[in-house]
């Protein structure tokens, strides 16, 4: 069968902005994919994991590191490994854990969520944390984890920022985990080590399928005693995979060859929201663009037909609620991409 041939869509895609999910493996990243040792990852004999793993584990100074399928499983993993049934995580309420995966450490593992209020800039206030954590009494959920976010639609928390929420949940008993599906766009912005960004934390979740623009994975780290819990409960959740060093081998070639170039994506929404923020009835606040997503206000009932027009043009928005439609840049969005997309959004206007 000539694979080549396959249509994959009924229109012709132009610029795709939905996600820097929606990707595609460069050559380079194929070739690696291709030529990759394996072996089973379920008897921990894939050399490709392994070599993935340890990579990971050195690059955040943890322990240990598990390969999991996407960043949904990854948290997940963390979340059971951390917790037991009948205890609860901390979260924001606007974070992925509490809004956009499911439910899964309820549904899964009896274990609660406390929301807490997302601040504008992604972190949850100090305050906060400590009035939501239970006493020890029988009649409420023992508080057992504070998961953090970062990025957080596309703000970056510093350093300083996510000691201060850790330190606060560690100084109450609660094991600290950080959703970083964007982590390295925020180490990118900040130019620092990833370790350092995540010294006072117990564990974190990496996604290799996002700005690092694999196919699929996620990379999960911690001490040695937690990561052992995680793959049980990889394995309960059916994630064991056996010749797993075809992804691994992707997300080693991205680790080596995809982060410096983040940069370009972040100048590339800049570039974007500079276009954008002049057409009138919208609002987009150049200011707020701090890596990859450009946020588009819209007056109300604008944003379905904008998104209809821009559809009818080849051109693919990210999601939208509250008459805000999010557009993220990635590794296949070039300058040409975003002035084509700016050029069209003003001709709906016209």
């Amino acid at each position: 069968m000539n694979y080549a041939n396959i249509n994959r869509q009924n229109f012709k895609t132009l610029v795709d902005l939905r996600s820097d999910t929606v990707t595609q493996p460069c050559e380079g990243m194929k070739n690696a994919m291709m030529n990759a040792p394996l072996g089973d990852d379920v008897y921990g004999d894939d050399p490709s994991v392994n070599f993935l793993e340890e990579k990971v584990a050195k690059l955040f100074n943890k322990e240990a590191a598990l390969l999991v399928s996407s960043g949904t499983q990854s948290n997940l993993c963390a979340m059971l490994s951390h917790c037991q049934r009948g205890e609860e995580i901390l979260t924001g309420d606007h974070y992925h854990v509490f809004v956009d995966e499911a439910g899964g450490a309820s549904v899964l593992g009896g274990v609660m969520f406390a929301p807490l209020v997302t601040q504008d800039n992604g972190a949850v206030l100090i305050e906060e944390i400590k009035e939501k954590i239970k006493p020890d009494n029988e009649h409420y959920p023992i508080s057992r984890m504070l998961s953090l976010e970062n990025t957080h639609q596309g703000n970056v928390l510093d350093v300083n920022e996510i000691e201060k929420m850790a330190s606060c949940g560690k100084n109450n008993g609660l094991s600290i985990h950080l959703d970083g599906a964007r982590l390295m766009n925020a180490i990118t912005k900040l130019g620092i080590e990833p370790k350092k960004i995540v010294s006072s934390i117990d564990s974190v979740s990496l996604c290799l399928s996002k700005g690092l623009g694999t196919p699929a994975g996620s990379v999960l780290s911690g001490s040695k005693d937690f990561i052992k819990r995680a793959r049980r409960i990889r394995k309960l959740l059916g994630g064991g995979l056996r010749q797993a060093g075809i992804l691994a081998a992707a997300g080693i070639y991205a680790l080596d060859n995809n982060v410096e170039r983040m940069v370009d994506d972040h100048r590339n929404a800049i570039r974007l929201a500079e276009q954008l923020k002049d057409i009138s009835r919208i609002k987009v606040d150049v200011d707020k663009v701090q890596t990859n997503m450009v946020f588009i206000e819209f007056e109300n009932g604008i944003a379905p037909k904008f998104r209809k027009f821009m559809e009818q043009k080849g051109m693919l928005l990210g999601a939208d609620w509250n008459n805000v439609i999010r557009l993220v840049t990635h590794l296949n969005c070039q300058k040409t991409d975003v002035d084509l997309f700016a050029s069209e959004a003003k001709s709906f206007f016209e």
